[in-house]
């Protein structure tokens, strides 16, 4: 499934990637939105320099210090989301933050005493683990000896100050982790796309090594044999061409095999794509194929990777059933797949390209396709021979 079929909120555009830098405009204002709602801790200030309590100077040096308090905590937050600062300037901006913190506490009284949130977020945000402990019980020691001297009423902001700058020592460690899982994902995909390219080739390799070395061979008899003895040469050009064949068929044969869909990784895919979807997806686990032809098995995982791509993209379904399940019928066992969902099925009044595709793959395996709306939504019934013909008939 292409990204333009997700919904917006999963598209990958649309997500805050965490732990990384902002890629444009958009995904910076989407990262900023995540921290301005911590602001709130700033109300008191504001409201306490907008009261008129203080002179004229005080309230202009309030309203700068504040700015720049403000600004250093976001830049450092910020920043810290992507390409933070060098450690020593870390340090250095959040001892200037606890500083500033401590100062307009004391000379513009305990309606600041809030500042002290910041600067434990920022601890456990920035500094590294070891140094994040220290700084945040500091800082935290820091508010209590001030809170003391302005007459702090509710200490209960003391904890507040504490556990904030602790959860976000975790968060940090989250999102550390996450941004590792990432880089592992993506290095055992790139391994595993090396790994199925070497066995690709190692099967050409063995495939063909020995078809084009016995070509040429039998082409330089062939040589040698042309002016005396034609009918031996006609003979291992009829070799060559007998060789040929089968070294192409044998390479249709790998690559068939390397391209053929399988069940159990289109019913993985299926969970992905209807989660993705926001759909309520019931998928079976994996099946057990004992025995199943495997033109049987590819019929049936075309057939669900088609209707999960009609659930998702024309649907609007919320909910999503597929079930597996082994018939006896007249005609011998059967795998019968089905997925059914409470969409309206779209908004065609005939069967598409993509059932009609369906249909004609299903028969070339010999099974058959059943598609159409029900009482409550849509409903795809593909079957499919479950044992090979010889072994149905020596069954009967």
């Amino acid at each position: 499934m292409t990204d333009d079929q997700l919904p917006s909120w999963t598209r990958p555009e649309n997500q805050i990637r965490v732990g990384q830098p902002p890629r444009n405009r958009a995904d910076a204002v989407r990262k900023l939105v995540w921290i301005l709602p911590w602001l709130i801790f700033l109300g008191s200030p504001v409201q306490d320099l907008s009261s008129g309590d203080h002179g004229t100077a005080a309230t202009v040096a309030g309203w700068v210090a504040l700015a720049t308090f403000t600004g250093l905590y976001l830049t450092l937050v910020f920043r810290n989301m992507g390409r933070p600062f060098a450690e020593p300037i870390v340090g250095a901006l959040v001892f200037l933050l606890g500083a500033l913190a401590v100062t307009l506490c004391l000379t513009l009284g305990g309606a600041w005493i809030g500042l002290f949130v910041y600067v434990s977020v920022t601890c456990g945000a920035t500094l590294p683990q070891r140094a994040a402990y220290w700084a945040v019980g500091l800082n935290t020691l820091a508010m209590v000896l001030v809170g003391v001297d302005v007459g702090l009423d509710d200490w209960s902001l003391v904890l507040v100050v504490l556990l904030l700058g602790f959860a976000m020592m975790g968060v940090k460690q989250l999102v550390r982790t996450t941004v590792e899982l990432r880089k592992a994902r993506a290095t055992v995909a790139q391994l595993a796309a090396n790994e199925e390219r070497l066995r690709l080739a190692r099967d050409l390799h063995d495939l063909l090594g020995h078809s084009l070395s016995l070509i040429t061979l039998k082409s330089e008899l062939a040589g040698r044999m042309l002016p005396d003895h034609p009918g031996k040469a006609a003979q291992q050009v009829a070799d060559i061409e007998q060789v040929s064949r089968q070294a192409l068929v044998d390479v249709r044969a790998a690559v068939s095999g390397y391209r053929r869909a399988r069940l159990s990784d289109e019913l993985a895919g299926a969970q992905v794509a209807l989660n993705a979807a926001d759909v309520t997806a019931e998928v079976p686990a994996e099946p057990g194929l004992d025995g199943v032809p495997e033109e049987s098995e590819t019929a049936l995982a075309w057939a669900l990777r088609e209707a999960v791509t009609n659930v998702v993209r024309h649907s609007g379904a919320t909910r999503c059933t597929i079930e597996l399940l082994r018939r006896q019928t007249l005609d011998g066992p059967v795998l019968e797949l089905s997925v059914e969902d409470n969409g309206s099925g779209g908004s065609g009044k005939g069967p598409g390209n993509g059932l009609t595709g369906l249909t004609e793959r299903l028969e070339k395996a010999g099974g058959t396709l059943e598609a159409g709306r029900t009482k409550h939504g849509f409903r795809l019934v593909a079957r499919v021979p479950a044992t090979t013909s010889a072994a149905i008939g020596s069954g009967a």
